[in-house]
């Protein structure tokens, strides 16, 4: 049994220097995947070095690819060379496929798996095994997917009988990056098209990746902000290739915050990826009045970067937050929370019902934890309601989740007195280095 980790935050100075988040956990994990399976080797440098990430690279190797750590840590990660088996060369897991705690990892191997002509398991932790897969599986059958699943096809373990897929056109409920990845990749197996509309645009990782490879993926934008990908089966191998992962923004997005409300705070958070589909917060901490800057801007292997300057300026005003919103900032909604704890008001959040079967009930956890701290917050089925005022160190208990951990630490810098975080190894799911760059960054 994991031991629980506890840390106590407090205040003692401003945030200052600059920092490289690690890599960006969306692209690795996509990045392992489509390596595995390109006709070739490919080389992924920066590979996120990170519990969710090692799940699927776990996988890929269970699946028959080669993978090898040619540079392991340091300042620019981790280099992973794997050896792909070609489209139709992966060969059947000699055992359950562990996800760990990574739904990411489970959602897009439900897609890659239901296409390839063979038997496999997925399983995970106790966290995992609560978290709702009918959302992919339920399109993935549309396709011919034999795909079976726990309480009626709800929850983990996930069991597969790949092969024999159609493409189809689904209209997406709920914009979700992890669904239309998984059907994306079905799509590189199924005989005919695969359409796949969603209300808002999400992140579209997979699609750039795809592209690269040498699929034929179109996409286009409609009316009210519905995005349209079709997907056309490759009639020849995808290409390998050689991939830098920039760092990850919903990494950067915590010190972000933690710079803007912890006074004379000034931060240079280098190598970050900008792809806007991910960078909603920028627009919603403008929109507070923040003191943040775009420097360097470039493309590195597709993906725009840029580094981020960030500098406390006082103040920040209430925003009010739903919609089409929603998607391009999904991840980072814990710690937006903890800056509407210190806006000058009352900020809004709505449409944001997915955080409620993430790693925990990330609605209900903030709000716990937020009261806790003296801030009054009012939960709603979608979202909250927070009205900002001074802030108390407390008792947080993380819940098993790495953002509500690297939340709370940050809420800790603006608060009286300190703050124990229970369960503070989550944070080894997407940063493991968090708490020592806290420290050295606080001056």
């Amino acid at each position: 049994m994991k031991m629980k980790m506890k840390v106590t935050v407090e205040p003692k100075g401003p945030l200052r220097g600059e920092l490289v988040p690690p890599a960006d956990k969306s692209i690795s994990h996509r990045a392992a995947i489509l390596a595995g399976i390109a006709d070739g080797k490919s080389i992924i440098r920066n590979y996120l070095e990170a519990a969710d990430t090692s799940s699927t690279l776990a996988a890929m190797i269970a699946l028959g690819a080669e993978a090898e750590i040619v540079k392991k840590g340091g300042s620019k990660g981790r280099t992973v060379v794997i050896r792909g088996r070609g489209l139709h060369g992966l060969k059947e897991p000699g055992a359950v496929l562990d996800c760990g705690n990574s739904g990411t990892t489970m959602r897009l191997l439900a897609g890659l798996l239901s296409g390839n002509p063979f038997y496999s398991v997925m399983a995970g932790d106790e966290s995992l095994s609560c978290r709702p897969m009918g959302r992919v599986i339920v399109p993935l059958k549309r396709m011919g997917a034999r795909i079976m699943a726990r309480q009626e096809d709800k929850y983990p373990p996930v069991s597969i009988r790949g092969g024999g897929l159609k493409g189809i056109s689904y209209e997406m409920p709920v914009a979700s990056a992890q669904v239309k990845s998984a059907l994306l990749l079905a799509g590189l197996y199924a005989e005919g098209k695969t359409v796949i509309t969603e209300p808002f645009a999400s992140r579209d990782h997979t699609e750039r990746m795809l592209s690269g490879l040498g699929a034929a993926v179109e996409t286009k934008r409609g009316a009210g902000g519905r995005n349209t990908i079709k997907l056309t089966p490759p009639e020849g191998p995808l290409k390998p290739f050689e991939l830098e992962v920039p760092g990850d923004f919903s990494s950067a997005a915590f010190f972000i915050i933690g710079a803007l409300i912890t006074g004379k705070s000034e931060l240079l958070i280098k190598n970050v990826g900008i792809n806007p589909r991910r960078t909603g917060l920028l627009s919603v901490l403008e929109r507070m009045g923040a003191g943040i800057g775009l420097e360097n801007k470039r493309e590195v292997s597709g993906e725009p970067v840029a580094d981020i300057h960030v500098k406390h300026h006082g103040a920040l005003s209430p925003f009010r937050l739903g919609g089409k919103e929603i998607p391009l900032l999904v991840d980072e909604v814990p710690v937006l929370c903890v800056a509407a704890a210190m806006a000058q008001g009352t900020s809004r959040i709505s449409g944001a019902g997915e955080l409620r079967v993430k790693e925990s009930d990330r609605i209900s956890a903030m709000a716990e934890g937020l009261r806790r701290m003296g801030i009054r917050v009012e939960e709603a089925k979608d979202g909250l309601s927070i009205e900002g005022g001074p802030m108390t160190g407390a008792g947080i208990e993380s819940m098993g989740d790495h953002r509500i951990a690297m939340a709370f630490s940050i809420a800790a810098l603006a608060a009286r007195g300190k703050t124990r975080i229970d369960g503070a190894e989550a944070v080894g799911i997407s940063y493991p280095g968090f708490f020592s760059t806290l420290r050295r960054l606080l001056r």
